[in-house]
Order: C-alpha cells, then structure tokens, then sequence
C-alpha cells in the first residue's frame, strides 16, 4: 500500500536519508517490515522545498526506487530543510508518471498511504464534487490525487486539519451506498512551512505511523553516536515505518491522530472526519464566493 517519509528540520542531503539510512526509505520499497506488501516497487516521487522558499521541486519516476539511477544522483546534490518522499505500490490504478506521489498544487505537497475501498465506484462522484477551478489539476486516475484535491476544495490551503476531516468526513458518505471501511490513510501535507500527518482509517486499524523523538532525548539515550548528536532541536522524520531499531528514537502516531510539526512545540490533535448533517451524498460546497 505505499511507504512514505517526511523531512522537516536543517537542511540536510536528500541521500542521507533516503539511501544511507539503515532500513531507509529506498531499503522498505524492497523489505517492508511493516507494510500490506513488502515490495513497493510500482514507482516512486520525491518533493523538496529549498532554502529560497520558492514553490517546491518534484520528481517521478514510474521505476522502482531502489533501480532509479536519477533518483540517485539528485539526491547526492539536493539540500532541502523539508521534504516528502513517498514508494508505491498500486491498489489497482495503472503504473504512470502522473500516478506517482507527491501531488502538488502551487506550495503544496501531498502523499497517501492506503486506500478509498471502492474508489472504482465512486470516482465520478468524488471527482464531480471537486472544486470546478481544481478540475483541470487532476492528471492521473488514483484515489490518493482526487482525495488532495477534495481537500483542497473543503479548503486545505487555510486550515489542513479541518480540510483532511471534512473531505474524508465527505469520502464516509459512500458507507450509505454499502461500501465498507471505506478510507484507510495515512497522509502527509506540506506548505514548505510546516509538515501535517495524519493516521485515521474507519476500521480503526490504521497503516502505521511514526514520528522521530524530540532531539534532546535523541542525544541523550544515544551519546556515543555522532549521526544522532548532529540532530537539533527543530529536526523531526515522519515515517511510514522506523528507519532503525534504536530504542527509544521513535513514537507511534495513536489512530485517528493529526501531527503538526512546526517551529517551536509540535502538536497532537484528534482526528475526526467531519460529516455535514443533512448533506446529500456526494454533494460538496462551493468555495468560490
């Protein structure tokens, strides 16, 4: 179902923590420990902000990460302060380019693990409640994409919580046509400013998610590692799953939880789809005045 990670802190070299990382990100789209599948080899995206604050850089590929020799020699020579990369593997839409996480709009970025059960069915729908001007954004055919673009529309750019809870809220609807379980996320959002994580699934047995210790505690269990002491009090790794099997580095996201990672103190929050009491299905609200 995908593995993904997120960067937010010093700027550092994409490849430190892509492909120099023990069980690393490039190391789970071959040996996921804790994944739907092992393998996540259905292609791959990187996105990464710059020191100069412009709107952030991406790429896609639709060859397995661990064979991808660009992907290699871009991140030995990009530094970026925060970044979202994210390894796939299909649910059942087709293996191209524009399939490929992170999506982006403007400053944006957007990656999903999981699943919209039945998406087959209620994609005409989902897509028809997008927000007419976000329309044309929408280039390839997965759930993940049109689910950004729901977000975007319940006004991701203002308020990501609130968004990701209204447009999931709106996706639940599709439990009164008689699908099931119907969302099964684990998201990641960025505006270059600050990193978003959410873990919510409607079975309440959501894909995991991890978020890195403080840096203090991090230096102080681990004082004989040079990598670790380099860590500052700002760095924070969202991860699908832990990067190594050093005690105490990681801290499990709890279900339906909202991470906000951000200068300063880091906040936890409840996750709660919000659904609009007397809505008909798959009817959204304009955000156009």
């Amino acid at each position: 179902m995908c593995r993904w990670m997120g960067w937010y802190g010093q700027p550092v070299r994409i490849e430190e923590l892509l492909f120099e990382s023990k069980h690393g990100l490039i190391d789970q789209s071959l040996h996921s420990r804790m994944g739907a599948e092992t393998t996540n080899g259905d292609g791959f995206g990187l996105g990464w902000y710059s020191l100069s604050g412009d709107d952030p850089g991406v790429y896609h590929s639709v060859a397995p990460a661990w064979n991808d020799p660009n992907l290699r020699e871009l991140a030995a020579h990009i530094e970026s302060p925060l970044f979202l990369a994210h390894v796939r593997a299909t649910s059942g839409t087709a293996i191209q380019n524009t399939n490929c996480h992170p999506f982006r709009h403007g400053r944006w970025l957007f990656v999903h693990n999981g699943v919209l059960a039945g998406f087959p069915a209620m994609r005409r729908d989902l897509m028809l409640a997008v927000e007419p001007e976000l329309f044309p954004n929408i280039q390839g055919s997965t759930d993940s994409e049109v689910l950004f673009h729901l977000a975007l529309t319940f006004g991701l750019e203002d308020d990501p919580v609130a968004a990701l809870e209204r447009a999931i809220g709106f996706v639940e609807v599709a439990e009164r046509h008689g699908i099931e379980h119907v969302v099964q996320a684990s998201i990641g959002v960025s505006d270059g400013q600050r990193l978003w994580a959410v873990r919510y699934s409607t079975e309440g047995r959501s894909r995991t998610l991890f978020v890195s210790a403080d840096a203090a505690s991090i230096r102080e269990l681990h004082p004989d590692n040079a990598r670790l002491q380099r860590v500052r009090d700002e760095d924070r790794l969202v991860v699908s799953e832990p990067f190594s099997d050093l005690p105490g580095i990681w801290h499990e996201i709890p279900e339906s939880t909202a991470l906000v990672v951000q200068p300063g103190e880091d906040e936890q929050r409840p996750f709660r789809p919000q659904r609009a009491a007397g809505a008909s299905a798959f009817t959204a609200p304009s955000t156009v005045p």
